[in-house]
């Protein structure tokens, strides 16, 4: 068990020149890791976390009003080296009866002052992973902080304009992180010489000489950032007789962002950005409107002549309901508005931040690869030239065209439903020229603004409120929402003979691999079935199916397979009803569309490989037996043709074969999932004002009971790899008391 504090404080006050607010927090949140009392350490999870904040207003003028606001947030951790998830991880990859975790103090062993972690040798030299050690060989510290500093001034122009403002805008950012991990080599004892009988062992000391008593020091990360923006702003907004409504807005934005532990030139230099937007709106009698907006904005990633955007949009909507046509239906359909949208956006987002100035080429002068050597007897070497990048000066904004049409419903004065329906073609995208011809014998591919794709869906949302008499009533929501995709232009090769290989008319998440058909009964049907190119295989592997009928499987033979690995389909809905000092709410939460693939090489039984942390002394990894497999697999006794898992082994997954991407592991990802329910009960006015109470409530509820899907191995958003950490079913009681 655990206990977590919540320590809140806020005062705020002041009078007609100047206001203040002063609020500030501590938050403790413990972990239920246990640790063994030997350590003279805690190497359990303990987060505090400390946010301040600080805002002042003050009037220096009946027109002018200035604001400062201060906040921070302060974090300090230690806890496990590698953290929860990790732990459970390496739990999960640990061979669970080759050795106990730690040994208890025997006779031999009376002045042993260490904790003797368990562990095996098996002649190779390495030893394997003990995750108990992990946890209790050491701990980290991480210090995190975050200020803003914002300054704040707002000027009222109404001796210029009536209903002009002007606003400027100041903040800066600062951000710092580091961490300092204290670790000890364990020592590992090995059992040997069990009596079942009288239940004695043998401890056997494995690396005398390798392990240590006393926490070494090993400095992390660091991570030091800078921000600076500034926004100033100009609006009007004004009323001309009882009809019509002008808002003109125009802002001005320049930003500046720095980090201060950059590995490489390019991302340590400034990223910045510049631009200017504006909207002009209209409206006539709460009836018509219209409204124009603009970007003209500039990006350094691009080259001078193409450094500069301009996207505009506009849109228009028609209030029905205030029509004078639409009285007699005002009782029913209280409000009907229809609204369109059209507009042009631009994101210079693209490439990544070691890479973001494409009209410069990235030359590295000093190659040893490229280098040459020069004489015999007394020879030298000189390195030589290589391009990561080749410059594109026409490289420039990827551009969306978007359209949305939608409309806003009310019915019977409890129903509210918003529905809209949109279609966006984006241009130039960013791809890689990957058909550029060998010949040209170019050492990177060349970069260029031409992919295209097109996107479309629709975003509903439904809204429900009745009041049932003095004691009940009802709330309710759903949402819906559908997005796909596709790509129009995509560069690729030209795939005459295999069209099923081209990316156009396909979602930009679609998935290309290989059809499976079953697996192979034996090593005589392998051998005469088309050669499979992936290495060595035979009975119990996945048979793939020869797309293309050229007697054997490669590349050309994948094919798109399942959904999109990103939903089209989102949706949720929920409620909440009470009576009298009763309530109830509910929530669910669901998506469809979707496809995953099972991770073959992350849950293969009995697969060893080297543990990824080289601080870590133990060094092999080996899977856990999952009992789907255990029961579903191919085997000499069970020649299962369509069982779960192929033929065991303890390299790979069996071989290469095995692992490719096919629809021998591909699942459906649609699930529908009850993410909350909660209960509770309020006692009644006159009770809590006998106990000088302003409310007195006791609740009960859940999170995360119930999922619903057609994949059962584990938990269904977990995705391909069962053997991460689980999402946890949460129970809670509690209740709360105001005075």
């Amino acid at each position: 068990y655990t206990m977590n504090q919540r320590i809140n404080l806020n005062i705020s006050g002041g009078g007609h020149v100047a206001r203040y607010f002063i609020a500030g927090a501590v938050n403790r949140d413990n972990g239920i890791l246990k640790v063994d009392p030997k350590n003279n350490f805690n190497s359990n999870i303990k987060l505090t976390t400390y946010t301040l904040r600080s805002n002042v207003n003050v009037t220096l003028t009946s027109s002018t009003q200035v604001e400062i606001r201060l906040s921070g947030t302060f974090d300090d951790y230690t806890g496990p080296i590698a953290g929860g998830t990790e732990m459970y991880r390496n739990i999960m990859r640990t061979n669970p009866v080759r050795f106990a975790p730690s040994y208890p103090l025997d006779a031999d062993h009376i002045f042993v002052k260490h904790i003797m972690f368990g562990n095996y040798d098996d002649g190779s030299g390495g030893y394997y992973l003990n995750p108990y050690a992990e946890l209790e060989r050491g701990y980290k510290n991480y210090s995190q902080s975050t200020i803003n500093a914002q300054f704040e001034a707002k000027q009222d122009l109404s001796f210029l304009a009536e209903g002009l403002h002007v606003n400027v805008l100041f903040n800066t950012k600062r951000y710092t992180y580091f961490d300092v991990t204290r670790t000890y080599r364990p020592f590992w004892y090995q059992a040997s010489s069990y009596n079942r009988k009288e239940n004695t062992y043998k401890l056997a000391l494995l690396n005398e000489d390798a392990g240590t008593e006393y926490l070494d020091y090993n400095p992390g990360p660091k991570n030091v950032q800078s921000s600076f923006y500034m926004q100033s702003t100009l609006n009007y907004d004004h009323v001309f007789g009882d009809k019509q409504t002008v808002n003109g807005l125009l802002v001005f934005m320049a930003q500046n962002r720095l980090t201060g532990n950059a590995t490489d030139l390019q991302s340590s230099l400034p990223f910045r950005n510049v631009g200017l937007a504006g909207r002009a709106t209209y409206a006539y009698d709460h009836r018509y409107y219209a409204e124009f907006d603009f970007g003209y904005n500039a990006s350094e990633r691009f080259y001078k002549n193409h450094r500069w955007g301009f996207f505009p949009s506009f849109g228009i909507a028609w209030n029905v309901s205030n029509e004078k046509f639409w009285a007699p239906l005002k009782s029913t359909v209280s409000n009907l508005k229809l609204r369109a949208t059209y507009g042009l956006t631009g994101n210079d987002d693209i490439g990544s931040a070691r890479d973001r100035f494409l009209y410069l080429s990235n030359v590295n002068m000093n190659d040893d690869d490229k280098g040459a050597v020069f004489g015999r007897e007394n020879s030298y070497s000189r390195a030589g030239i290589s391009i990561s990048r080749y410059s594109n000066a026409s490289i420039t904004w990827e551009k969306a065209t978007k359209a949305n049409i939608g409309l806003d419903l009310e019915l019977l004065g409890h129903w509210d439903i918003t529905a809209d329906f949109y279609k966006q073609v984006r241009s130039n995208i960013l791809m890689a020229r990957s058909a550029t011809p060998a010949e040209m014998g170019l050492s990177a591919f060349p970069m260029a603004n031409i992919g295209k794709a097109e996107g479309k869906g629709m975003d509903l949302s439904l809204d429900y409120n009745q009041s049932l008499g003095n004691s009940l009533w009802l709330q309710a929501r759903a949402n819906f929402t559908y997005a796909a995709s596709k790509f129009l232009i995509y560069e690729e090769y030209d795939y005459q003979d295999e069209p099923w290989k081209s990316h156009i008319g396909y979602s930009i998440n679609q998935q290309w691999g290989y059809l499976a058909d079953r697996l192979f009964v034996d090593d005589a049907e392998a051998a005469k079935s088309p050669h499979q190119n992936f290495g060595e295989y035979g009975g119990g592997d996945i048979k793939y199916r020869d797309v293309n009928r050229d007697g054997q499987i490669t590349t050309l033979d994948e094919v798109p397979i399942g959904y999109p690995t990103t939903p089209e389909i989102v949706y949720g809905f929920g409620f909440s009803i009470g009576y009298k000092n009763f309530d109830l709410s509910a929530f669910l939460q669901g998506l469809g569309r979707e496809s995953f693939w099972i991770n073959a090489e992350a849950t293969a039984p009995f697969v060893s490989y080297l543990y990824p942390n080289e601080a870590s002394p133990a060094g092999v990894l080996q899977n856990q037996l999952l009992k789907a497999y255990a029961d579903s697999h191919w085997s000499e006794g069970n020649q299962d043709l369509h069982a779960l898992w192929p033929r065991l082994s303890t390299t790979a997954i069996g071989n290469d074969n095995n692992s490719q991407t096919s629809t021998w592991f591909m699942r459906n990802g649609a699930f529908l999932r009850l993410k909350n329910v909660e209960i509770g009960y309020s006692l009644p006015r006159h009770i809590t004002q006998k106990l000088y109470m302003q409310n007195f409530r006791i609740y009960f509820n859940t999170t995360n009971p119930l999922c619903w899907s057609k994949f059962k191995l584990w938990d269904v958003e977990m995705g391909g790899n069962g053997l991460g950490y689980p999402i946890q079913k949460v129970f809670n009681a509690g209740l709360t008391m105001t005075f």
